[in-house]
């Protein structure tokens, strides 16, 4: 028996479709050849082959395997990692992290982050779960969908991807270290006397500027996230387009997504604490939708950059 091909099983996630026909060895086989398969499922056969086992496969036919895909970047499209990454960036924009009480007998802690339901942003609910946990809820009366996590022992597991990839807003860094201080103590008096200055080092943390010596190494998926969020696309009939992103207190991040996609507009203050930038350049437009081809937004969001690209492109 001559051996044409050795495939190995590397990896059992992020597995692809792979059709080899027997045209791409560019030779003519004879009845005694075949393709070495080791590790693989097959598609649409009606045996099972359990993955590290290893099968024979005539090579005169077409054959459908399920491989495992060469392991992604880390950062790359939609692997685990920037799941990870965008989800820190999800929960700067739409999350929570909460600490009650029940009974003031013991604590309750939870995760969550609040969308409008609809299918993209469902799909993308899902998408996180499968990588950090959780659970994707209905609520509303069918207007929201949730994604949330209420378990103390899941939630502890869950905060370790923040060692990895910290929150970035003023508030979600509060909220975080409130939970942990909470998660720590286990004392309903304490959380009862210090639930009310959980923001208390908000101001420090914004004069600070967490960024101030750089953008962290993650923060290209951290920041698909935080569009997700809060990022706008404006499609406009006068064809004055625009993408808009804006944020309370954190004059910082708006500042370092400004310096990031090199824009050059001021940023405004139209009220309070609350700093946005508007971009309507088409050169800067399209810079920005080059980031999401690497990057990519999930959810709603993916849809409204869609329509945008179509309408740069008239």
């Amino acid at each position: 028996m001559k051996i044409l091909k050795k495939i190995p099983c590397t990896k059992v996630t992020d597995l692809v479709y792979i059709v080899f026909n027997i045209k791409l060895l560019n030779r003519e086989l004879t009845n005694r050849e075949y393709i070495y398969v080791s590790g693989v499922v097959l598609a649409n056969a009606s045996l099972d082959i359990a993955f590290h086992d290893t099968v024979l496969i005539s090579s005169y036919s077409t054959v459908a395997l399920l491989l495992p895909a060469i392991k992604k970047n880390e950062d790359s499209k939609e692997s685990d990692e920037y799941i990870k990454m965008f989800w820190v960036g999800l929960m700067d924009g739409d999350g929570s992290i909460q600490v009650n009480h029940w009974r003031c007998q013991s604590l309750q802690y939870r995760l969550v982050i609040k969308l409008s339901n609809i299918t993209s942003n469902y799909n993308m609910l899902i998408k996180i779960t499968k990588v950090i946990g959780g659970s994707v809820r209905i609520t509303g009366g069918g207007k929201d969908v949730i994604w949330v996590v209420n378990k103390k022992e899941t939630i502890q597991e869950i905060i370790k991807i923040f060692d990895s990839y910290p929150p970035l807003t003023s508030r979600k860094i509060c909220q975080l270290e409130f939970l942990k201080t909470c998660l720590s103590e286990n004392s309903v008096d304490k959380y009862l006397s210090n639930r009310n200055s959980k923001y208390i080092n908000q101001p420090h943390i914004i004069n600070s500027n967490p960024l101030g010596l750089g953008l962290p190494d993650y923060f290209k998926g951290w920041m698909s996230g935080f569009i997700e969020a809060e990022g706008c696309f404006s499609i406009r009939k006068n064809n004055n387009h625009s993408f808009s992103i804006g944020q309370n207190d954190d004059i910082y991040l708006i500042n370092a997504i400004k310096q990031f996609f090199g824009v050059t507009n001021a940023i405004r203050n139209p009220y309070l604490n609350f700093y946005s930038i508007e971009i309507y350049k088409k050169e800067t437009l399209k810079f920005i939708i080059n980031h999401f081809n690497n990057y990519p937004l999930l959810g709603e969001k993916a849809e409204s950059l869609r329509k945008l690209n179509q309408k740069l492109q008239q």
